[in-house]
């Protein structure tokens, strides 16, 4: 029980987490802004030597290029490896700033009357991020010259914006901290569910591990990948991008691990091959990094070619094989499949569509909506992660109350063996001197008075009385029947209710049968009689005024049920919770051996019995007994 509490306290605190968030991440990426946005900007390729910003702030307006905000960057000339830009900038405020949403090349510095005021050497390169270049506030209305240079792609691209250093570092950046959030919170939930599976059974401990592989992946791409680092950060570009490289090669195989643990290996295999592929791929990536940094990474254009291109591929094709196969087992009605399935639909069009875009912009496009698909989907796994948790415990449940259960039966079998040899050995050693005393009593009484006999006829009638409380301590130490008859259950019932009705008519109760034909059973047929007299007996005793108590046999399958319902004053759940225990009675004078008896009687007939009763209200017995095969 400690174990399920703790499992089910893990994944409300992952739950708790995510949906937590995703408040705090919508918010921040709706805060609105008062910035203003520059429409355009003028562009000159630099050839040859490299001029110097007299005399790109000297050149005329006939040699410059304008740009449109929001076009692709132009493509350099060939032999081109640097251009200037130049912005002409709107009032800012008293601390200035400006904000590019994406920078490519090696290097940019930033002049305003030709003093650098930025400078980016050493800081490694850039591909897409953002950068934000304070402004001096007394020349915040001069021209901003930018110099960009790269030994492959280079320029500017998106939208610029002027406007308070402050006002832009709380939007913006805040725009690109929820990303970080994500994946701050993603890892710490990897990390809990790491260490809840140390007490895991080893069915749930895989399955777990190769989640919090996932979720691990997720949110390392998530932080690696958010231009938020290259913002506040000025160096460790190059360890961003190995630690997102690992984490993509990880995501791969764990994520078609965990499917195969959820789904199996597929048809014929084929997720296994799959996974098996993805593995030896991964490692051959992986050890592709190692070599690339060994050798100072001089070889990051054929390392991109064999791994990250075609990685995104790979994972194009996994998506869509992924979530075929959820689809498939999703309309087999798999309830597990279905939250896969829905999860991943959300992550996979999204993901899909911006790899699509990303592939086709020529990797320009920055990756966007991913990581709420990817939110979405870690939502799913969690909750089948859960629901699987759920179904353990309620195994778990089962399984006690089948063996608390188990233990009763035995305690009760035990019980009734020592109370059976009890009985039989007292019937049989008070039987015989009860047998005498009657004979001398009636000899007496045939000699005796009028007022001697009727105490006389009192005393054989106690006796008698006695005779039939051992003939139940009998019937019950051994109910098994010495002979085996095959008998029509509603010829049975029918000669009972004959004996009955006369005591039932004077208790003002009246009994009806509702019988179906042609029901047979193996059993003694005077056994069976004795039973349900006792049943019946019962019932009168209970009815009040205008009682009736209805019989009713029929049968289902390869049972034969019979039910004796009356509406007399019926018992407690107390009451019920006793029925068949030794000695037990609500009678006044009642010994509890006539139910005792039928108990053991149902038993020798390999049937069962089950009282349903509400006080005030009456009391249903039904008897269910194999159908006999025997025509």
């Amino acid at each position: 029980m400690k174990l399920a509490s703790a499992k089910t306290a893990a994944v409300f605190i992952m739950l708790l987490i995510v949906i937590t968030i995703i408040p705090l991440g919508i918010a921040m990426e709706w805060d609105g802004h008062t910035e203003a946005e520059i429409p355009a900007w003028e562009l000159k390729w630099e050839t040859g030597t490299t001029d110097g910003i007299e005399a790109a702030s000297a050149w005329p307006a006939a040699g410059w290029t304008r740009v449109q905000s929001g076009d692709a960057k132009p493509l350099p000339p060939s032999g081109t490896s640097s251009a200037w830009l130049r912005l002409t900038l709107p009032p800012g405020g008293a601390t200035p700033a400006i904000l590019i949403d994406q920078v490519f090349g090696d290097s940019l510095k930033a002049y305003i009357d030709n003093q650098l005021i930025y400078d980016s050497s050493g800081d490694g390169g850039y591909s897409g991020n953002k950068v934000l270049i304070p402004l001096p506030a007394q020349d915040s209305t001069k021209p901003l010259y930018l110099w960009n240079a790269g030994s492959g792609e280079f320029g500017i691209e998106g939208g610029v914006r002027v406007g308070s250093y402050n006002k832009l570092l709380s939007f913006y950046v805040k725009q690109d901290l929820v990303d970080v959030v994500l994946g701050a919170a993603m890892i710490f939930m990897a990390g809990a569910l790491l260490i809840c599976l140390l007490f895991l059974k080893p069915q749930f401990f895989y399955s777990g591990f190769f989640l919090a592989l996932v979720i691990l992946s997720f949110g390392v791409l998530l932080i690696t990948y958010s231009p938020f680092l290259t913002l506040i950060l000025s160096s460790g570009d190059r360890l961003r991008q190995i630690c997102f490289d690992l984490a993509m090669f990880t995501l791969m195989p764990a994520f078609t691990l965990y499917f195969e643990q959820l789904f199996g290996p597929g048809k014929r295999g084929l997720t296994t091959r799959v996974r098996n592929f993805q593995l030896a791929y991964s490692l051959f990536c992986a050890a592709a990094l190692l070599l690339n940094a060994a050798l100072s990474f001089r070889l990051d254009s054929l390392y991109s070619a064999l791994t990250i291109n075609a990685t995104g591929v790979l994972m194009i094709a996994q998506f869509v094989y992924l979530l075929s196969l959820a689809l498939s087992y999703a309309r087999r009605g798999n309830s597990e499949a279905i939250l896969f399935t829905g999860g991943f639909s959300v992550f996979a069009l999204v993901s899909l569509a911006e790899l699509l875009r990303y592939f086709l912009s020529m990797e320009r496009y920055h990756l966007y909506w991913w990581k709420w698909g990817m939110v979405i989907f870690v939502l799913s796994l969690i909750a089948i992660l859960g629901r699987r948790f759920a179904g353990s415990h309620e195994k778990a449940l089962e399984y006690s109350r089948e063996l608390e259960n188990f233990n009763n039966e035995l305690q009760r079998s035990e019980k009734m063996e020592i109370i059976s040899e009890l009985a039989a050995s007292v019937a049989h050693e008070v039987r015989n001197p009860l047998q005498v005393t009657r004979g001398f009593l009636q000899i007496l009484g045939e000699r005796s008075g009028n007022k001697e006999k009727e105490y006389l006829q009192m005393a054989v009638e106690e006796l008698d009385r006695a005779s039939v409380i051992i003939t139940d301590f009998l019937t019950f130490a051994k109910p098994g029947v010495d002979t085996v008859d095959v008998f029509e259950v509603s010829d049975e019932l029918k000669h009972v209710s004959g004996i009955l009705l006369p005591l039932a008519n004077l208790q003002g109760g009246s009994i009806e049968l509702r019988l179906q034909q042609e029901l047979q059973v193996t059993g003694s047929p005077a056994k069976f009689k004795q039973a349900f007299i006792n049943l019946i007996k019962n019932s009168i005793e209970s009815l009040q005024e205008e009682g009736q108590i209805v019989v009713t046999a029929w049968r289902t399958g390869s049972l034969v049920i019979i039910s004796v319902k009356d509406n007399g004053e019926g018992m407690k759940v107390s009451e019920l919770a006793r029925l068949g225990e030794p000695y037990y009675s609500n009678k006044t004078k009642g010994t509890g051996l006539g139910l005792m008896v039928t108990f053991r009687i149902v038993e020798a007939m390999n049937g069962t019995i089950e009282f349903n009763s509400r006080k005030g209200e009456g009391t249903e017995v039904l008897i269910k007994l194999p159908a006999s095969t025997v025509n």
